[in-house]
């Protein structure tokens, strides 16, 4: 009876062991091949007449986290003050047209913002640009148009 008793403390400390040895070394291995392409990228400066995006990074989200979004963020700004003309940027997943996210006059604002098709899995294709709004007699002018894939 002692025997087995010790037998099976000894069998419970070694499982113990075990784990606590691969819960220690689990945060020093490398990124999984999700992890990495789920990691922040930069978007560049997108500039155009009177509207700036900058400081802009996109990731995709992985499938089983926001939908796996184009998840993208940045600052817009206002460059030209006294046009009277608001800035705003678009962004494009696949399948759908352009969604737009308004910006302010004379300001800078944050945006950080998820774009998705909400009946797919994922999103595998994304565009984005700035523009500026000059308005219904005048179209409005947009940056370079900067393409993604996942």
């Amino acid at each position: 009876m002692n025997r087995k008793l010790a037998v099976s403390a000894l069998a419970a400390g070694l499982f113990l062991t075990g784990m606590g040895t691969a819960f220690a070394t689990a945060d020093r291995e490398a990124p999984s091949a999700a992890e990495a392409r789920a990691a922040w990228k930069g978007i560049p400066k997108l500039n155009s007449g009177g509207v700036q995006f900058k400081d802009g990074k996109y990731k995709f989200e992985p499938s089983h986290t926001n939908r796996g979004a184009f998840h993208w963020k940045g600052n817009l700004k206002d460059n030209d003050n006294g046009d009277g003309h608001n800035v705003y940027v678009q962004v494009r997943v696949e399948g759908y047209d352009w969604s737009r996210f308004n910006g302010k006059q004379r300001k800078t604002v944050w945006l950080d913002k998820l774009s998705y098709d909400g009946a797919a899995l994922h999103t595998d294709d994304a565009w984005i640009r700035a523009c500026r709004d000059r308005g219904s007699l005048r179209p409005d002018n947009c940056s370079v148009t900067k393409s993604y894939h996942r």
